[in-house]
């Protein structure tokens, strides 16, 4: 199987480069910055792309990008990103329009090099391989859109502007409703989002932090 590397540390991409070929995989190409690895793929046309999210200039998602448009440029390339950190919005991105020759690992996770080389191995033939801590935190935020999916339109309203720290006063002025309405509102959003009875200054914390991060 044919292999290309990006990373812009190069002590790191000769490590791998060497594991790979002791593992009896073709390392044709390897590449520090997104230009250099798409015309190292243009190039050799690799089997799999191995690529490290964070690359030059900026150090952002730059490798993530990369992935993104060579696997809609190339479809039968396999793609396989390295990330230090669970990043759901970095992995929603990359899996958004088609999850299959497609790989997201977790690099300090990487503990055995068979269960890297099988990953690589599925990447190329088709398949998909998600480090499971990823998979929990895209769970744990699918579980939170949902949550926030079940709420009315007003309940959405309501606790977007609980989310810029308004009182129900300030949120029944905002939206002309009594008082009374807003305090229903409220509670209901507490059940739907699974918050038990506690102080509702607490509840109203949790509240927030649950439609932060689902959206």
């Amino acid at each position: 199987m044919r292999v290309a590397i990006a990373d812009d540390s190069l002590l790191f991409r000769e490590g791998l480069a060497r594991l790979l070929e002791g593992s009896r995989f073709e390392v044709v190409a390897q590449a520090a910055d997104a230009a250099e690895l798409n015309a190292a793929v243009e190039a050799n046309r690799p089997d799999v792309a191995i690529v490290d999210i964070r690359m030059p200039p900026t150090h952002t998602d730059e490798g993530l990008v990369a992935a993104i448009e060579l696997r809609a440029q190339h479809p039968h390339l396999g793609v396989l990103v390295l990330s230090h950190h669970v990043e759901t919005h970095h992995a929603m991105r990359l899996l958004a329009d088609n999850p299959t020759r497609v790989g997201y690992l977790l690099k300090d996770r990487i503990t055995a090099l068979t269960d890297f080389t099988d990953a690589v191995t599925q990447v190329g033939t088709g398949g998909a391989v998600i480090d499971p801590d990823v998979v929990a935190a895209l769970l744990g935020r699918r579980r939170q859109q949902d949550r926030i999916a079940s709420l009315t339109p007003r309940e959405r309203d309501v606790l977007a502007l609980m989310a810029q720290g308004r009182t129900n006063h300030a949120i029944s002025q905002r939206l002309h409703l009594g008082a009374k309405t807003i305090e229903s509102h409220v509670a209901s959003i507490f059940t739907k989002l699974d918050l038990l009875p506690a102080p509702d200054d607490h509840r109203r914390v949790l509240a927030v932090l649950t439609y932060l991060r689902a959206t």
